[in-house]
């Protein structure tokens, strides 16, 4: 694509318009700045909230995945590719998930989490390469991240998810988008334009964090991950999440510090199955079989016990 026709199309971007009400941000002190950045970032949740019917279609899509043994992958570049692959890592420790069920790709590899990767996001062959690597399936659902909605390194991939008949997700910050057109489901907050004209990390970058955390916390949730809001499957890999652990069995059970450590101690430092032993008083193994019974769920698990118990 020639410089003409790339310009022509970024002119046509609401993400790359010019904000009217920082026109004159250069000529302000600090605290003026910070106000009209602070301002604009108040248009970021109201967007979020008008696409919440797409973005939970996606989860449930997300959800069923997860179900069947597929895999959750974000794939972009530059700044939506760095926030998918900030969202996935998070997801094994925070619900003790293997490594590989929720991924993030990014155009240009892991070198291009900390530097650019010049013409990595410009080849539509990449992203299939990417996702071929990764020996993609129909059983996966694939998350096609870019605010303009073009880019070809998304494009390429999505269009081969779609081949082989994978979950396809755009999620761009302009409507009516190429990546759009391509997703089984669209969605596309339109934020509007940016502080700085085209400084995508800014708003658009902010709605897509929002976004990706909903994608995958609430798919954790409907996973049985959390019980009432406690992480119960965090995992314990350092001492402030030995003690969050700790707080957890505490704020669940009404135990004291000592209990729950006895308990984690128990469990094998499980912090469900630390809690449903605390409120069913099962051995450990009745209560590993229990939770299995009830797929994870802990609230159900805890609800067949207290049946059970009142029908002896």
């Amino acid at each position: 694509m020639n410089a003409q026709t790339l310009m022509s199309e970024l002119e046509k971007l609401v993400s790359e318009g010019r904000n009217p009400d920082t026109m004159q941000i250069d000529l302000q002190p600090t605290t003026e700045i910070l106000k009209l950045i602070n301002a604009a970032d108040r248009d970021v949740p109201l967007a979020v909230e008008k696409v919440i019917p797409q973005i939970a279609e996606a989860v449930d899509r997300i959800v069923e995945a997860f179900q069947n043994g597929g895999r959750l992958i974000y794939m972009g570049a530059g700044t939506s590719g760095r926030l998918g692959v900030l969202d996935a890592s998070e997801c094994p420790p925070t619900f003790s998930v293997p490594e590989d069920m929720v991924t993030g790709v990014i155009a240009g590899g892991d070198h291009a989490l900390r530097h650019a990767v010049e013409g990595a996001e410009d080849d539509p062959a990449q992203g299939r390469q990417a996702l071929e690597e990764r020996g993609l399936t129909a059983k996966d659902v694939v998350v096609g991240i870019a605010v303009s909605g073009r880019t070809p390194y998304v494009i390429g991939g999505l269009t081969y998810a779609k081949e082989i008949g994978a979950t396809t997700v755009s999620l761009s910050c302009n409507p009516d988008s190429a990546i759009g057109a391509i997703a089984d489901i669209a969605i596309a907050p339109v934020v509007g334009p940016e502080i700085l004209t085209g400084s995508t990390r800014m708003k658009s970058g902010t709605a897509q964090k929002l976004i990706l955390n909903m994608l995958s916390t609430a798919s954790m949730i409907r996973m049985g991950k959390i019980y009432q809001n406690l992480m119960v499957d965090v995992n314990i890999s350092n001492q402030k999440l030995m003690a969050r652990a700790s707080r957890i069995v505490m704020e669940a059970t009404g135990c004291s510090a000592d209990e729950a450590e006895t308990l984690l101690k128990r469990s094998g430092h499980d912090v469900k199955l630390a809690i449903f032993i605390a409120l069913t008083d099962m051995d450990v193994a009745e209560a590993r079989a229990a939770l299995a019974r009830a797929g994870g769920f802990l609230r159900k698990a805890i609800n067949e016990r207290q049946q059970q118990a009142a029908n002896r």
